[in-house]
């Protein structure tokens, strides 16, 4: 099976690629030569994720699946939520995102939050979504070089290490992404 994950972020790649058995081949955006900027205006994590996967179906006919992610803060009332990747500016910056973060939260008694990822996926005419939640908490500086985003400053829940610390296998297991994706991957298995 061919399958093109609509994204750009070779990590995001890296990540989904490790988990998706080896009959399923992953294309990505550039495999099918998609150099355009994909549209996410809707306003809501589940509306981007939806709005990616239909431009690829539409646009270029494949069948996809397009992720979108948002970092929710309890104590931010759920920001930076659906402006996750560019919190900081249009620069999308991660170090720049993670310091705003940190600045607002450093007032705030509770660092509560949740990464929540939700896929979108166009397969033989059939639409279907899969929401994956990692609930834990910001700590109070960055830890770690593995990962990407916001990974040095958020650690799940049961955790004393940060994303960016643990192996990308360990992220896989618990983390919002490796979870919708678990999902994606049962449903294409039954299909």
């Amino acid at each position: 099976m061919q399958i093109v994950f609509a994204t750009n972020n070779p990590n995001k790649i890296k990540e989904v690629q490790s988990l998706v058995p080896q009959h399923i081949q992953l294309l990505s955006l550039k495999d099918i030569n998609c150099i355009e900027e994909i549209p996410e205006t809707t306003g809501t994590i589940e509306g981007n994720a939806q709005q990616k996967a239909n431009y690829i179906k539409e646009n270029y006919g494949y069948d996809c699946f397009a992720d979108d992610t948002g970092l929710e803060v309890e104590a931010l009332n759920g920001a930076p939520g659906v402006d996750t990747a560019h919190y900081a500016g249009p620069q999308r910056n991660a170090s720049d995102n993670m310091d705003k973060l940190l600045t607002e939260l450093e007032t705030k008694n509770s660092r509560k939050a949740q990464f929540k990822t939700v896929i979108a996926l166009h397969l033989n005419g059939q639409f279907k979504t899969f929401i994956g939640i990692c609930k834990g908490e910001i700590t109070k500086e960055k830890h770690g070089e593995k990962g990407f985003g916001y990974d040095p400053i958020f650690k799940a829940e049961g955790y004393d290490q940060t994303f960016a610390e643990i192996s990308l296998e360990e992220k896989n297991k618990i983390g919002h992404r490796g979870k919708a994706v678990q999902q994606l991957i049962n449903y294409l298995n039954q299909s």
